[in-house]
């Protein structure tokens, strides 16, 4: 096992937490999660699985074969993300619920505590809660400020909720708010972008992320565009090179703005940028909670079932549904330092990654510095600022 492995295990651990909550109003015509659209009766069933899962969390992970370092028994956390699905349909008191037992079960005082929302689900009351609850960050997934744009993407949002919540949310005291829009939805042009980015800049978020639209089969709007078929006005998709013009100028409108580009893509106001997403591009270790919620402990990567049922059946029995457990070893943690490092805009340190793994990196990356995809500053590479948008295809070229 690497130095580059352990390395966390010996400074007091900080824990990020993450639960899942795969419960969503109407499924986005482009969404690939395991997510479905199912009748509230079922929420207080989940919510109380997850509770039970997060108080007997080591008896499970014993069982399932699941090795935690002796580190995790005086860990605390310090991030917790309820993402989704919209997990803000949850009645506040079940999010209230789930928050106490993170505390009872980790004893931490947690810093920063983020929920995932949907514009047209704010409300007053329900926003006075969160915050009453702990909450203190909401993450937005906005997509557009255009509503034929929403409206082609099957959002329940349009427009006018996104300037309805933003003071909702100040007026409960919650004013660590983040955006997503999406670059490529269907009718968008680059005139409608720069609207978006302009309406977005009026309501000043601290924070801010910028997703290229994907096209891949597991969505519907995936399918139709591989199918060449028509529906969900999958002719009308921007083109791989309209959507890397969306993000370039997205680069320079947020940088004029004053947002700080730290991750391919997030920008945040200057010590606004996520926490907890900070810890998985830094490889610092998490435990996620729910179905279909992804762990890691340093030396291990492991998800629970992704059905919601099948989920809620086997915490009632008293196991833990893992669907995929596996140990990370030397090489491919080496692969995701990386990867998960290169996507911060600060790079990574070559010294320090040949030394805890005993690789020499430099021929790998002096040609990719040839061919311009990546910067040497001393010690330090990072991806090329005009690269940024095709990363992937910077990665590819680099683990190979």
């Amino acid at each position: 096992m690497s130095a580059g492995m352990v390395k966390f295990y010996h400074r007091a651990m900080k824990l990020g937490i993450y639960i899942q909550v795969p419960f969503c109003q109407t499924k986005c015509t482009y969404c690939n999660f395991h997510t479905g659209v199912v009748s509230a009766s079922r929420f207080a069933p989940y919510v109380a699985s997850i509770k039970k899962e997060i108080e007997s969390y080591p008896q499970f992970y014993q069982a399932a074969e699941i090795r935690l370092s002796e580190g995790f028994s005086s860990a605390s956390a310090d991030t917790v993300y309820i993402g989704g699905g919209t997990p803000s349909l949850l009645d506040p008191a079940h999010l209230q619920t789930l928050l106490d037992s993170i505390r009872e079960a980790f004893g931490c005082l947690l810093e920063e505590v983020t929920l995932e929302a949907d514009p047209e689900t704010i409300e007053p009351q329900k926003a006075a809660a969160w915050a009453r609850a702990g909450i203190n960050r909401i993450s937005f997934g906005a997509q557009s400020f255009s509503d034929q744009e929403l409206k082609a993407a099957g959002r329940m949002h349009r427009r006018a909720d996104l300037y309805r919540a933003v003071p909702t949310l100040h007026g409960a005291g919650i004013t660590n708010i983040s955006f997503d829009l999406i670059a490529g939805l269907p009718h968008q042009t680059a005139e409608s972008w720069r609207r978006s980015l302009q309406e977005l800049l009026t309501l000043a978020p601290p924070h801010i992320s910028i997703y290229m639209m994907e096209i891949d089969e597991g969505s519907r709007l995936g399918r139709e565009v591989l199918s060449g078929g028509p529906r969900y006005s999958a002719a009308q998709l921007p083109t791989d090179d309209e959507m890397a013009d969306f993000y370039e100028l997205a680069q320079s409108t947020l940088a004029s703005a004053g947002y700080r580009h730290y991750e391919i893509s997030n920008w945040a106001l200057p010590g606004r940028e996520s926490h907890h997403n900070l810890k998985y591009w830094r490889r610092e270790p998490y435990l996620g909670f729910g179905a279909g919620a992804h762990s890691f402990s340093g030396t291990q990567r492991w998800a629970n079932a992704h059905d919601p049922a099948s989920y809620v059946n086997a915490i009632d029995q008293g196991r833990l549904p893992v669907e995929q457990l596996e140990t990370v070893g030397s090489s491919q943690a080496l692969e995701e330092e990386l990867f998960l490092g290169l996507r911060q805009l600060a790079g990574v340190d070559l010294r320090r990654i040949e030394r805890d793994y005993g690789v020499s990196l430099a021929p790998r990356f002096e040609r990719l510095a040839q061919a311009g995809l990546v910067e040497k500053e001393g010690t330090v590479v990072r991806l090329a600022p005009a690269k940024l948008s095709i990363s992937n295809e910077v990665f590819v070229e680099l683990l190979r």
